[in-house]
């Protein structure tokens, strides 16, 4: 499934999200470090691909084997590399070499450099910050300075790795914290596999010492999948979603409050995408979609995702005939204001738009092509394999109309 032809239409039905894919890698590298591989349940079926990442490094790492291949999956390296660096000699090769594919050896690295740099932890970048990555050496407790407005992943890796280590640390969060309720996440695994971390105003403190303990541990249903659903539904779709938790960690359940507040139809909506960065994507499509101008802001870091997100965010929606524009560190949308007239009301007209093979994207533009006239040609519909690869099935058995298309090996 390379390029598909999405129709307009109406889906209904009842539907169930996938597991949550950042649940999951925490859980499964926790469970892995307990010793305890199958002790996670509520995996989905078909695995997406950065699961499948973060499955094959943690085995290769703990088999003692030097070369961890993240492919694709940016929060499999970002947790992995903190980890790796504390484990104690013996229980992983003594060098190691992070690789990658797509755009991950392209997303920079070097603040590891800097928080773990004088630690113990040697990291050696021949690119130039970037992948490859050669670690060795093995980080020792102290202080932790972290910006808070980089990549939550930074400190969740940090938080599961320094346990480990004899003494006890600190993490000082330099710059206040994005993402926050990913960080939380972390906390809540971390502790239904018996490990301690107090809390404080400036960051965190690990006690040493610690071994992660075996755990039942069932992974959660996924807000930032269901947000495609749930936008589905506000286009117009008659679905019901069912096993989402009411009492989560999961900071993408924000969909559910920014598309009732959407029905208000007020003039215009400011959103704060620095908690929910995954969210950009499918809030601009419903964005597109509601007769108000709509200011994403603080969405800056999603230039550094599987693509320039914003930029692809921005680009997909335009080539359907949104009013979409970008800045630095977000995107306007004008809803209703369509690049052609032969169109209803809230319905963009549709074309050809690439996903850039970015999984948040090609979702967000199946759903957009929902609510557009004459439908959707959708390049690179495979990237979906990366979180949700049963998404084009559910799809489709909730009544969407999806062709596949055989146009060679175009890009």
């Amino acid at each position: 499934m390379a390029d598909v032809f999405i129709h307009p239409g109406r889906l209904h039905g009842t539907i169930e999200p996938p597991p949550a894919k950042s649940d999951a890698h925490r859980a499964l590298i926790a469970a892995g470090l307990a010793g305890a591989g199958q002790g996670v349940t509520g995996l989905p079926e078909v695995m997406p691909d950065d699961l499948l990442a973060t499955q094959r490094c943690l085995r290769a790492l703990l088999d003692g084997q030097p070369l961890l291949d993240c492919g694709e999956s940016g929060t499999t390296l970002r947790l992995l590399i903190p980890i790796a660096a504390a484990l104690e000699p013996g229980r992983r090769a003594e060098k190691l070499c992070f690789v990658g594919r797509g755009r991950l050896p392209q997303r920079p690295l070097a603040e590891y450099r800097a928080i773990l740099g004088g630690a113990g932890a040697e990291l050696q970048f021949p690119a130039a910050g970037s992948l490859p990555l050669y670690l060795q050496g093995r980080l020792q407790p102290g202080t932790f300075r972290v910006p808070g407005h980089i990549s939550s992943q930074y400190i969740s890796g940090l938080l599961m790795a320094l346990p480990l280590l004899s003494g006890p640390s600190r993490i000082v969060l330099t710059t206040p914290l994005e993402s926050a309720p990913y960080v939380a996440m972390t906390l809540r695994t971390l502790a239904s596999f018996g490990i301690a971390v107090d809390v404080l105003p400036d960051g965190y403190h690990i006690p040493g010492g610690q071994h992660y303990h075996p755990a039942a541990y069932c992974i959660e249903k996924d807000y930032s999948q269901a947000a495609f659903w749930l936008t589905a539904a506000y286009a117009g779709s008659t679905l019901e979603l069912v096993g989402l938790p009411a009492d989560t960690a999961q900071g993408d359940r924000a969909i559910v409050g920014l598309l009732d507040d959407f029905r208000r139809q007020r003039d215009e909506y400011r959103i704060d995408a620095a908690q929910i960065p995954d969210l950009v994507p499918i809030l601009a499509a419903a964005a597109a979609l509601t007769s108000a101008v709509t200011r994403i802001l603080h969405a800056g870091r999603l230039r550094l995702k599987e693509s320039d997100r914003l930029a692809a965010t921005r680009q997909a929606l335009a080539d359907l005939g949104a009013d979409i524009e970008e800045d630095d560190d977000g995107l306007v949308i004008r809803g209703g204001a369509f690049s052609r007239r032969d169109c209803r009301e809230g319905r963009l007209p549709g074309g050809t738009a690439d996903s850039y093979a970015d999984h948040r994207i090609a979702m967000t533009l199946a759903i957009a092509a929902l609510s557009t006239e004459h439908g959707v040609l959708l390049r690179h519909a495979e990237a979906v394999r990366k979180s949700y690869p049963t998404f084009f099935q559910d799809f489709q058995r909730l009544g969407g109309v999806v062709d596949e298309l055989d146009l060679g090996t175009q890009s």
